[in-house]
């Protein structure tokens, strides 16, 4: 009833009344009722141009061009409409809202060759990437490089706590840059869980004045407690505006980290996961490893994060450092630790 996803104590609520059939059936039209809300993508879009940070005559004047890759997803038709409404030129790529994707519409670097072609042959000024739901998004500067997924939220956080001084919230595998971002403004970044409804719960705890995951969703509680990508960009184009500055500038500003995944196959370990986290746990115990979600290892050069795969047979592991290689040389330290009797 609030518009969040269920926390894991409402799931199991659920669960339990399905088994123990705590329920009656009834006819599938008799079940609640239609609410037509008319005008919800203008309300939503009104509600950003309203927030007291979002300046739309400013934006104008920069007059951004921007190119968007919506995977013909939610975001179609509402994230033009959306810069639309902020005074840029919007260059629409994949914009039909009919579900048929033309590419993997995960927003990984290895899917967007397209996008960041496209942001240098109109000469945009950003160019934004949506998933289909339209609550992850990616950012390419105006020479068509990645900002990166981690990178959204960053910007975000960089840009609320410039107006807005408070902690911030985002899960135990996102970049340590959001604690670079937050800190430099003498604020503190709070870790949750990995999942959308387990930062909610965070931000709300501590009352963070802004949140969100490394998979490029951000979450603005001033809009709603869920990732919106339309917060994002307009987030995005209002602190280029502030600061008179193009897209690669800004980004060469933010702190650079690498994050690499790879994964621990319990049947050629010969263990159960909850056995390998203990071992973890355990052998790194003078780190103070963090078990809110699996284990974290946080060190000076960088941090592993281990946790149980809830399809596969595997403990999935997330690294990170200053490069590519250095994280690698993290996690495999650390996973060949457990080989040790």
């Amino acid at each position: 009833e609030k518009s969040e996803f269920l926390d894991a104590a409402q799931g199991e609520t659920v669960r339990r009344i399905a088994e123990e059939k705590q329920f009656e059936f009834v006819a599938f039209d008799q079940i609640g009722r239609d609410i037509l809300v008319e005008n919800a993508t203008d309300d939503h879009i009104q509600a950003i141009l309203d927030l007291p940070y979002i300046h739309p005559d400013k934006l104008a004047e920069r007059k951004f061009k921007v190119a968007v890759d919506a995977v013909n997803g939610a975001g179609s038709e509402a994230v033009p409409a959306l810069l639309e409404s902020l005074g840029a030129r919007v260059y629409k790529l994949h914009c039909t809202p009919d579900g048929r994707f033309p590419h993997n519409p995960e927003p990984l670097p290895e899917h967007l060759s397209e996008i960041r072609e496209f942001v240098l042959e109109h000469d945009c000024d950003l160019g934004v990437v949506l998933d289909p739901d339209a609550d992850r998004l990616a950012l390419i500067d105006e020479k068509g490089e990645l900002f990166g997924e981690e990178n959204t939220q960053v910007t975000a956080f960089d840009f609320m706590l410039a107006y807005k001084p408070g902690p911030t919230a985002t899960n135990l595998s996102s970049s340590r840059s959001a604690d670079d971002i937050t800190l430099k403004y003498n604020q503190k970044c709070y870790r949750s869980a990995v999942g959308e409804i387990n930062v909610v719960k965070k931000m709300q705890e501590v009352e963070a004045v802004i949140g969100g995951e490394g998979n490029g969703g951000v979450i603005n509680p001033d809009l709603h407690y869920g990732r919106d990508a339309l917060a994002g960009i307009a987030m995005t184009l209002q602190l280029l505006a502030d600061r008179g500055l193009k897209a690669s500038d800004y980004r060469s500003t933010l702190p650079s980290y690498r994050i690499i995944k790879e994964k621990i196959s319990l049947e050629e370990m010969g263990k159960e996961a909850d056995e390998l986290l203990a071992t973890i746990s355990q052998r790194y115990a003078d780190h103070s490893p963090d078990t809110t979600d699996g284990v974290k290892i946080d060190l000076d050069k960088g941090w592993v994060h281990f946790r149980k795969s809830n399809t596969e047979p595997v403990v999935r592991v997330y690294a990170e450092a200053k490069s590519e290689e250095q994280a690698r040389e993290l996690a495999d330290e650390l996973i060949r630790s457990l080989n040790i009797e």
